[in-house]
């Protein structure tokens, strides 16, 4: 399996059997030129993770395609004029040669006075790797590969250590950092306070790692 960090949360994740693009959103750069995609696919509705001004070019160039959407991003894709399937907590999808189950169904809480929106997130292949989203959300099963988030309003580092921990995958990969001035500083700190057998790898912005 292959990854490709397009800055934040927009990974793009290939196996031998489809390319799926995860969350393409305003702070990502440089997964506008992709083509050949099985799938793109949106945890949120929140602009960091879904930029509705670049989606109608990427779809347009990924005809055979499917986007994939929460429910809280199906009227703002909609009033873009894009086809798209709506997922919900506990389906099952099949995108290109793979599986991908949904999990979760919330954001996390920003503050008790935000009102909480949806948020899914999605398990590749049995395993191989889970998109969390803006959520702390536990897949139910073993995990491969973790995109951790990293920084965020919602979150502290304390949580994303103790998610990390909770979910024990054999690697963990972060994500959602675009915030932080310095994000080293909270790598350092994952790769000292990582679940026991659990390594953590950083991919440059723009690069791909087999994993």
């Amino acid at each position: 399996m292959k990854l490709t960090h397009f800055v934040h949360s927009c990974v793009l994740v290939e196996t031998p059997s489809s390319r799926l693009l995860f969350d393409p959103g305003v702070f990502s750069n440089g997964f506008e030129g992709l083509t050949d995609l099985d799938g793109i696919v949106i945890t949120h509705q929140h602009p960091d993770h879904l930029d509705l001004e670049r989606l109608p070019a990427l779809v347009a160039a990924n005809p055979r395609a499917r986007l994939i959407v929460d429910p809280g991003s199906a009227v703002s894709v909609t009033e873009r004029g894009l086809d798209f399937q709506v997922a919900g907590s506990g389906e099952t999808l099949q995108i290109g040669g793979s599986r991908v189950d949904v999990v979760g169904g919330d954001h996390a809480v920003i503050h008790p006075d935000v009102p909480v929106i949806p948020n899914l997130g999605y398990v590749l292949d049995d395993g191989a790797f889970y998109h969390p989203g803006d959520s702390f959300s536990l897949p139910g099963r073993d995990i491969d590969v973790l995109g951790l988030p990293t920084g965020a309003p919602w979150l502290k580092l304390s949580e994303a250590v103790d998610f990390f921990r909770a979910v024990s995958p054999r690697l963990a990969v972060p994500i959602h950092e675009a915030i932080l001035a310095v994000p080293q500083l909270y790598y350092g700190l994952f790769e000292s306070l990582a679940p026991a057998g659990a390594t953590v790898t950083v991919i440059p912005p723009g690069t791909s790692t087999d994993v």
